[in-house]
Parts: C-alpha cells; sequence; structure tokens
C-alpha cells in the first residue's frame, strides 16, 4: 500500500549514481595535477601573473 504516492522503501539513489561519483573524483584529481603541473612548469613558474610564482621560487631554494 502506498501513501501519497509514496512506497514503503525509498527508491535507491546513492547505488545508482556510483559510476557517476567515481568517474567525478578521478576527474577532479587528474585535472587538478594536471593544473599543479602547468603552474609549476618552466615556461609558467616564473611569470609574474602567476599566482604560485612566490610559492614556487621559496620551495625552490629548499
Amino acid at each position: 500500500m502506498s501513501f501519497l504516492g509514496f512506497r514503503k522503501w525509498p527508491t535507491p539513489v546513492a547505488k545508482p549514481l556510483w559510476p557517476f561519483v567515481a568517474a567525478s573524483t578521478v576527474t577532479f584529481y587528474l585535472v587538478s595535477k594536471m593544473q599543479d603541473l602547468g603552474v609549476r612548469s618552466e615556461e609558467y613558474a616564473q611569470d609574474p601573473r602567476n599566482p604560485y610564482a612566490a610559492q614556487i621560487s621559496k620551495e625552490a631554494h629548499h
């Protein structure tokens, strides 16, 4: 018996969405790694427009 159209057990939400969550996690990780590699590349590490230039130069002296 359903009350106002609701079933006794809720429709599964997380179980059918696990591939999308896994793919989103992998995509986020890979894009962040590519961004980090791009920011730290020799061509852009010393560029004054790079917001991480000061941090990269401090790490390079260690």
